[in-house]
C-alpha cells in the first residue's frame, strides 16, 4: 500500500427532486481509501450506499463536491476512471443467450484489448473463478452463484486496480456466499485489487472487511475497523429474563444501580443492556437481582455486534432498518453493466 489514497472524495453529494421537493441521497461525503485495502460499506436499503457507488464510479453525476478515482478526476475524466476500475453491480450483467467465454472475450474487446491479451486474462479468470468447465454454457443456464462469479470475472477482464462491487452476495444461499467471498479473497492476494464493498449483510463486514463504513439517511456515521467500531460504539449485550411486568419493573431498578447501562431496551426474553465488561458486571447483577428478591428465568451475555453498533448510533436496529425498501432516487438511478467499459 501507498501513502496517495486510490480513491478520494470531498463533499460528494447528490441530490434527486421528488415530486418538486429536494431528496438528499448523499451528503457531504468525505472518504479515502488506500491502496490494496478492502472496504465495507454497510448501511440499511435506500441509505445511499449505491447512489455512492454510482458516482464514484462516474455512472451519475454528483450534485456537489469531488472526488479523485485512480488518480482521475471523476467530473474531468470519466472515461480514464471507467478504463481502470470493474463495477459489479446488483444485476447479472451478461447476456442470457451468450457463452460464458464469448461473453469474457467481448468485455475485453469492449475495453480495446488486444485478442490474445484477452483469451490469456479469460483463461486465468475462469480458471481462478472456478468457471473453467462452464466456458460453453449459456449464461442462462448458470446458477446464481455462478453468475455473481462470471460478474466478478467480467468486471476483471482489464485488471482494475479498483474494483466496486455492489451487494455482491445478495440472493445468494449461504454456500454460494461464503465461495464468493473466498473467490474475493484470493483475486484479492493475487493482484493487488483494492476492494470497495457495499453490503447489508452484517456478519459480512464484520468478518471481511478490514475497514467499515455505516451509511445512514445518505451519511456516513462511523468509520473504523470492525473491532473498533464494536468496542467504541457499542458494548457487551446482557440478557436478563423475569416472570412478570412487575418484575421487570423492580429489575430496571436494580439494573440502572449495579451496572450503569449506555443502552436499555426490551427484548422477546426480558430485558436487554449494554455495558461495557459484561463478564464482569453479569454475575454482580445476578447476585443483587437474588438480594432484591427478584427471580432471574434466564441469563445471556453476547459480545457485540455491527448491529448494535448501529442500535447505538441511529437509536434503531440495523436488521430492522434493512427491511425498508430502497427509497425512489436510488431505484431510479441508472445502472451499468459489470465493469462496463467508457464507452460501447
Amino acid at each position: 500500500m501507498t501513502a496517495e489514497p486510490i480513491l478520494s472524495s470531498r463533499g460528494l453529494s447528490k441530490t434527486f427532486t421528488v415530486k418538486k421537493s429536494p431528496v438528499h441521497a448523499v451528503v457531504d461525503l468525505n472518504l479515502d481509501v488506500g491502496r490494496g485495502e478492502l472496504v465495507a460499506f454497510l448501511g440499511p436499503n435506500g441509505a445511499g450506499k449505491s447512489t455512492s457507488l454510482r458516482m464514484l464510479t462516474t455512472l451519475l453525476p454528483p450534485t456537489s463536491g469531488t472526488a479523485t478515482v485512480v488518480g482521475f478526476d471523476i467530473r474531468k475524466d470519466p472515461a480514464a476512471v471507467r478504463r481502470r476500475i470493474g463495477y459489479i453491480g446488483q444485476g447479472t450483467s451478461g447476456g442470457h443467450s451468450q457463452r460464458v467465454r464469448d461473453e469474457m472475450l467481448t468485455q475485453g474487446a469492449f475495453y480495446g484489448m488486444s485478442r490474445a491479451a484477452t483469451v490469456k486474462r479469460t483463461d486465468e479468470l475462469l480458471e481462478s473463478l472456478d468457471l473453467a468447465g462452464l466456458a460453453t454454457r449459456t449464461i442462462l443456464k448458470l446458477s446464481g452463484g455462478q453468475k455473481r462469479r462470471l460478474d466478478i470475472a467480467l468486471g476483471l477482464i482489464h485488471s482494475p486496480e479498483l474494483l466496486f462491487l455492489d451487494e455482491p452476495s445478495t440472493g445468494l444461499d449461504p454456500q454460494s456466499r461464503a465461495n464468493l467471498w473466498k473467490h474475493i479473497h484470493e483475486l484479492r492476494q493475487t493482484h493487488g485489487t483494492t476492494i470497495f464493498v457495499t453490503t447489508h449483510y452484517l456478519e459480512e463486514a464484520d468478518r471481511h472487511a478490514e475497514r467499515v463504513l455505516v451509511m445512514d439517511k445518505g451519511r456516513v456515521i462511523a468509520d473504523d475497523t470492525a473491532p473498533a467500531l464494536k468496542s467504541n460504539l457499542a458494548g457487551d449485550v446482557i440478557g436478563i429474563g423475569v416472570r412478570d411486568q412487575t418484575d421487570e419493573e423492580r429489575a430496571r431498578t436494580v439494573i440502572d444501580e449495579v451496572a450503569r447501562p449506555s443502552l436499555v431496551s426490551p427484548s422477546p426474553a426480558g430485558i436487554e443492556l449494554t455495558v461495557d465488561r459484561g463478564e464482569l458486571i453479569l454475575p454482580a447483577l445476578l447476585r443483587a437481582l437474588d438480594a432484591a428478591g427478584i427471580p432471574v428465568s434466564s441469563a445471556t451475555l453476547r459480545q457485540p455486534t455491527l448491529d448494535d453498533v448501529f442500535l447505538a448510533l441511529t437509536g434503531r436496529s440495523l436488521r430492522d432498518a434493512g427491511d425498508a425498501p430502497a427509497s425512489d432516487e436510488e431505484e431510479s438511478a441508472v445502472a451499468e453493466p459489470a465493469g462496463a467499459p467508457a464507452t460501447r
